[in-house]
Order: C-alpha cells, then structure tokens, then sequence
C-alpha cells in the first residue's frame, strides 16, 4: 500500500525511455513570446508585468554588479512555478519532486556564487566565517561551524524544495484515497474529507509558488553576499 503512493514520484518512461525530459521542455512552450504587434493581448501584458515586478523586487536590494543575474534568476523562477503548478494536475509528472533535479540548479549556481564573492572581493568572502570580535579559542571551532553551514546552503535549497512538494503530493493522494474509500460507507464524512481536499489543494497551489519564490531568493541572498 506504501510503495503505491510513491509510485508517482517514478520517473514515467514509454519503451524504456525516460520521458523526464519531455515533461521538462513542453512547459517552456506555455509561456507567450512578444509579437510584432503595436499592443499585446492581456494574458501577454500580465505575463510581462509579473516578470518586471518580479525582477525588480528581486535585484532591487543587489547592486548593479549582480543584475546581470536577473535573467537567470527570473528564468529559473518561471521554470520552477511552472514545474510546480502543473505537478498539481491530475495524472501529471512533478519534476520537481526529484531530488536530483534540485540539485542540480542548486549547487552550481550556489558555487558561481562562491567563486564570484573568492575572485572580486576575497577578503570580504573570506570574513564570513569568522565573526568580528571572536575569542582566540573559538575561532577553530566557529571556523568549523561556518564553513559546514556554508556548505550545507545547496542542499537545504534542494531538499526544502522536494520535501515541501513530495509532502503535499503525498497528503492530497492520502486524503483522497480516504474520501474514495468512505463515499459508499459514510458519505457525510467522505464529503467532509473532499471539502479538506479542496482546501488542501488551493494551499499546495500557494505551497508551490511560495517554494518556488524562497528557491530562487535565498539564491539571490547568497548571490548578494558575495557581489
């Protein structure tokens, strides 16, 4: 009974073949391109205002070094709400549920963060592992601690992602295979189930624009640490 409730979580293949990557490229083709049109239609023109103020409130506290990240950051935003919402569909596969997709944006990107802060200002970057003021005996130890910390940003902007999604794929599918189950026996309750249902979707659809939003600004956190 477990192992079918991680069943989707499978990587879904036809003959053999992984389809991981078509579930990945066919999102990128919802999004809509400028025409050569004098006006855009709505849909266009709230596409365009969502990705501005977005791009704005992101590289606004960042200084004009680090704004030749926006497009990346702003891209791997769409990427992941994308992913995400979709995930929530019936009969659909979550990329993003694969721990090994995350991190596989997660700590390349989190090391060009390293590696610009150790080649433009190598003191600064340096000096975030030691507090100012320490005590000469705690500075090995705190040196430790901060340099674990460091290295464990990647796979905290990994796993938070997975495990917030594969958690609430798993509590949507718990819930109602209950209401499927309790519709014949106590149809009250199994009303009551569909309507926690209901509501637990509208909070995963939240759940997934929000993890996908603390994804890519804790990546610009660090990016601003180090610009």
């Amino acid at each position: 009974m477990n192992l079918t409730f991680f069943d989707q979580f499978l990587s879904p293949s036809l003959m053999g073949i992984p389809l991981i990557a078509l579930a990945i490229m066919i999102p990128w083709m919802m999004f809509l391109t400028s025409s050569n049109r004098w006006l855009n239609n709505r849909l266009m023109t709230l596409q365009m205002w969502f990705i501005n103020r977005f791009t704005y409130q992101l590289m606004q506290p960042i200084n004009l070094n680090g704004h030749k990240w926006a497009m990346i950051l702003v891209a791997l935003m769409l990427f992941l709400i994308t992913m995400n919402l979709l995930g929530l569909l019936p009969y659909t596969f979550t990329p993003t549920t694969q721990l090994s997709l995350n991190m596989a944006f997660a700590i390349p990107l989190w090391l060009t963060t390293i590696l610009i802060g150790l080649l433009n200002q190598p003191t600064t970057a340096l000096a975030h592992l030691l507090p100012e003021g320490t005590p000469t005996l705690l500075v090995p130890i705190l040196i430790l601690i901060e340099t674990i910390s460091l290295f464990i940003r990647p796979l905290a902007l990994g796993v938070r992602l997975t495990a917030n999604l594969t958690a609430g794929h798993l509590l949507m599918q718990l819930i109602a295979t209950a209401a499927f189950t309790l519709i014949n026996i106590m149809p009250t309750v199994a009303l009551l189930t569909s309507l926690i249902l209901f509501l637990l979707t509208i909070l995963e659809v939240a759940v997934a624009m929000i993890q996908a939003y603390v994804f890519v600004l804790l990546l610009s956190l660090y990016l601003q640490e180090n610009v």
